[in-house]
Order: C-alpha cells, then sequence, then structure tokens
C-alpha cells in the first residue's frame, strides 16, 4: 500500500464515544432530553448551490428532521473553493448540536489536492452518519468504438494519448476516476477539466471529446436517448438504479472502485449524548421512504450507518485518495 503524509497515517481515530449508548437509569431520562435539546432551530450548511446532488439530500433530510425534532431545521448554503468556504463554516461552528453539515467524498479528496486547508479534514469533525452513496457511470460518445470496457481498455491502449475524458474540474470526483482507471489498466488517456459538468456533457455528446466518469444523473438521461453509450458503473457493486450496468471492476480492471459518498458530520468536540440523538435522527430520516425515494430520483443509493463507521469511512477513502493523487501527479493551488 502506498505510503500516506505521516500525520495521517499515525493518526488513531476512535469514534467509540460516539456510538456508544448511554447508561439508563429505571425512569431516568437522556442527557439531550434533560437538556432540551434542541431548544432552538438546527441549521445544516450546504457546502454547494441549491439544485445539485448535495444540496438535494441536505433539503430533504431537513424535512423529515423539522418533522421528528419538533423544530425547524433550516439549509444555510455557504458554497465556493470546491465545498471548502462551507465546510470551514462548518468546523467553526460551536459544538452544540445547532449546526450540522453534508459533506461529499470529496471531503476526503481535499485533504491531499489543497497544500493547506483551513481545517484538519478529520480532528476537526465529528461523524455522525452516512447519508448515501453513488456510482459514477463511465460513458462513452457513440462515435468511440468501443462496446465494453475492455474494448475500450485495448483501444486506449492502441491509441496512447489520443482518448479524452473530461470532468468538472481538476482534482474533481471524474479526473481522479479517470486518473485511477488509467494507472490500474496502465493505459494514457487526457484529461480536459471544465468549469463544472454542464459545458463538459454538452461536449461530449457532441463528440468533441471522447468519454466521462460522470454522476448518474448527468450522464443517464443522455445514455437513455442514445446520445452517450454507458459502459460501466464504478462502485462496488452494481447500482439498484443501474442494474443492467457491470461495475468497472467485473467489466475488466478488478478491484477498482471510485464511489462517491455523502454524510453528516458536526463540529469537533460535539457531546456524546448531542452526536447520539442527531445520528438516530439522521438514520432515521435516511430510511424513511419517502427520503429514500427522493434520493434515488437523483441518483443516489440511500445509506445510512453509525456514526464509526462514517468516521472508519473517512479515515480510509483519505488515506486512498492521497496515493492516487500522488500517482497522477495532481494538485490545486
Amino acid at each position: 500500500m502506498d505510503n500516506v503524509q505521516s500525520d495521517t497515517n499515525m493518526k488513531t481515530i476512535s469514534y467509540s464515544a460516539l456510538t456508544a449508548v448511554l447508561a439508563l437509569g429505571a425512569g431516568a431520562m437522556p442527557a439531550f432530553a434533560q437538556s432540551g435539546y434542541p431548544a432552538r432551530p438546527i441549521r445544516i450548511i450546504s457546502i454547494f448551490p441549491p439544485g445539485g446532488g448535495n444540496d438535494g439530500i441536505c433539503r430533504a433530510v431537513a424535512q423529515k428532521l423539522t418533522e421528528s425534532m419538533k423544530q425547524q431545521v433550516i439549509v444555510e448554503n455557504r458554497t465556493g473553493a470546491n465545498g471548502i468556504i462551507g465546510t470551514e463554516a462548518a468546523a467553526r461552528a460551536a459544538p452544540d448540536g445547532y449546526t450540522i453539515t453534508l459533506i461529499p467524498s470529496g471531503h476526503a479528496v481535499n485533504a491531499s489536492l489543497y497544500k493547506k486547508l483551513p481545517f484538519d479534514s478529520i480532528k476537526d469533525f465529528t461523524p455522525l452518519s452516512l447519508a448515501g452513496s453513488s456510482p459514477m457511470v463511465l460513458a462513452i460518445h457513440p462515435s468511440v468504438p468501443a462496446k465494453n470496457v475492455r474494448e475500450l481498455i485495448a483501444l486506449a491502449k492502441a491509441r496512447p494519448g489520443q482518448l479524452t475524458y473530461v470532468s468538472a474540474g481538476v482534482g474533481a470526483s471524474g479526473h481522479l476516476a479517470g486518473a485511477l482507471f488509467e494507472t490500474m489498466t496502465n493505459t494514457k488517456m487526457v484529461h480536459i477539466p471544465y468549469k463544472g459538468m454542464s459545458l463538459a456533457v454538452s461536449d461530449l455528446m457532441g463528440g468533441q471529446v471522447s468519454m466521462s466518469f460522470g454522476t448518474a444523473l448527468s450522464m443517464v438521461p443522455h445514455v437513455r436517448t442514445g446520445r452517450l453509450r454507458a459502459l460501466a458503473t464504478t462502485g462496488a457493486a452494481r447500482s439498484p438504479a443501474l442494474p443492467e450496468l457491470p461495475t468497472v471492476a467485473e467489466a475488466g480492471v478488478p478491484g477498482y472502485e471510485a464511489s462517491l459518498w455523502y454524510g453528516f458530520v458536526g463540529p469537533a468536540k460535539l457531546p456524546p449524548e448531542i452526536a447520539q440523538r442527531l445520528n438516530a435522527e439522521i438514520v432515521a430520516a435516511i430510511n424513511s421512504p419517502e427520503v429514500r425515494e427522493r434520493l434515488s430520483n437523483q441518483g443516489v443509493d440511500a445509506r445510512a450507518s453509525s456514526a464509526d463507521e462514517f468516521g472508519k469511512l473517512m479515515v480510509t477513502d483519505l488515506q486512498r485518495w492521497a496515493a492516487v493523487v500522488r500517482r497522477a501527479g495532481v494538485s490545486v493551488e
């Protein structure tokens, strides 16, 4: 396994305090009930603009939390710098349970992409629960003479440096998924970064570029119309939303995985009883039929978890993508 920066490797993360069940005496009330939490509105910081997948999850969960917690839960958009501005605001918030945020898997990537971040990607946060996961879709323009992943690999090897793939920008999920694909298949393609996926998908449909590792939300509608050809999804298992598509691993690249995930965190030093309450409420919201349906419509598979499970995923992904970023020579700034 590739070495990661020593400060990352040496971190020993323990989230047991977040998932421990409070011992309650007969007739005793939980600490959060005794304190009257929540006594005022709670805000969820959405680190990306309205209309995107991250913001959609925030709003779906906020609605259910408002109902279950009997207190208004407000979504506040704090956008910019690839989500870093909103994430910093979440890290600096008071650890009182009244500010949480939804981070994407890119949170783990940013720790390696940027030389300096205004927060520690692990130490400055209290993990609460996963919200969902979503594979990307490897889609090509129909003019590319490949019917499956193995044929695409053969074509890329026959034409080194000629096939192009687009993403929403340097270091974006689609960029790193492509870099991982190149590394694991020993191929050489050309990455073309765009400022967002809208123009990137437009040029892909126009045939100016060869392929993209894009979100299901951005790729599937055009696959359905025949303007793009989907070859595989990037998750560890087939997506319930796209069961007809094999994973990249199934289709010829064993061990390949580049899933997107979303999860809720609070600031560091969040009291365990508050973290426990938020975990229970968020898990119930994500598992509700209404939220599951809304996430499915965005191409996201609803997936709640314990705080401990999510914390371990954050650390594991930070280490995994650090190795990919280093091998690909990707940097921002």
